[in-house]
């Protein structure tokens, strides 16, 4: 059996010419680490001539130790498509949800019994910096968040707004509950079991492969994708072929073309070298 050709997709032979990538649970472990076996997979991507991009709920700040690691040179989506910028920090669009929208997000958040964060494209503000995952997203992110009583000055200006608890019950139900009460007005998907990020409609995982397919003039058949939460399947959706983590749910899994090794088992690296690369091939 003749092997398949590096840099397209193992079972169809269809050329792979984007690889788009989720970033926490995907590209960084958990402990957010990005490892020397994924920077050297994203090189050897570039050498097979795949594009690489990466998309996150994470804002631009929080995502410049990636930027400089891999010298990424296309467009870079944070806020899951909120915020689109250079690797030199160009913010080349953004979208807001309205002041008005942003009022009743929080409102419903807090009935959910949620905690809320508030971010613009560069500042991100909290009521209370003791608050669960505050810490560990200011580690995460390399910034601290702004402390306020009132997020009313910064309503003009929110890019997202996130409802955190570590009750994943009460999350997953203000997410569906949040998308009845949206509709077409807001995006809300949760990027972990305890967050949830609200957006404008059009920045959702979605819109960043269709963006990209776009701007790139490459065909939704070409293009790859990885991740491992909900929000990752809109994006699955608009790719030819879909990878997802070891460390997905089964939802999500099974929304996927092939599933690769958790993020803490090089599960980005793997997934390269098996359905992109067909570099070192062993069974997962």
């Amino acid at each position: 059996m003749t092997a398949p050709t590096p840099g397209t997709d193992p079972e169809t032979n269809t050329p792979i010419r984007l690889l788009i990538a989720d970033v926490d649970g995907t590209l960084v472990t958990q402990e957010k680490v990005l490892t020397d076996q994924a920077i050297s997979s994203v090189a050897r991507l570039r050498d097979a001539n795949v594009l690489f991009s990466i998309t996150s709920g994470r804002p631009p700040k929080g995502m410049k130790m990636l930027v400089d690691a891999i010298s990424l040179s296309e467009p870079i989506f944070a806020f899951n498509g909120g915020v689109v910028f250079t690797p030199d920090y160009d913010v080349r669009a953004s979208h807001l949800v309205p002041a008005d929208v942003a009022v009743d997000v929080l409102r419903l958040i807090r009935e959910h019994g949620l905690a809320t964060w508030l971010y613009t494209e560069t500042d991100w503000y909290v009521p209370d910096p003791t608050a669960p995952h505050v810490a560990r997203e200011q580690w995460t992110v390399k910034f601290p968040p702004l402390v306020v009583s009132d997020f009313g000055p910064h309503l003009d200006h929110a890019v997202k707004i996130v409802g955190v608890s570590d009750d994943f019950e009460a999350v997953a139900r203000c997410e569906k509950d949040m998308q009845a009460w949206g509709g077409t007005r807001i995006s809300a998907e949760r990027s972990q079991p305890y967050y949830l990020d609200v957006t404008n409609v059009n920045a959702n995982k979605g819109e960043v492969a269709r963006m990209l397919s776009q701007l790139l003039a490459i065909p939704p058949a070409q293009i790859a994708t990885i991740g491992d939460q909900s929000n990752d399947v809109l994006m699955f959706e608009q790719s030819g072929v879909s990878i997802a983590m070891g460390n997905a749910s089964q939802d999500v899994q099974h929304a996927a073309t092939y599933i690769t090794t958790s993020n803490d088992e090089e599960g980005f690296a793997n997934a390269m070298e098996r359905f992109v690369l067909h570099e070192n091939v062993l069974p997962l």
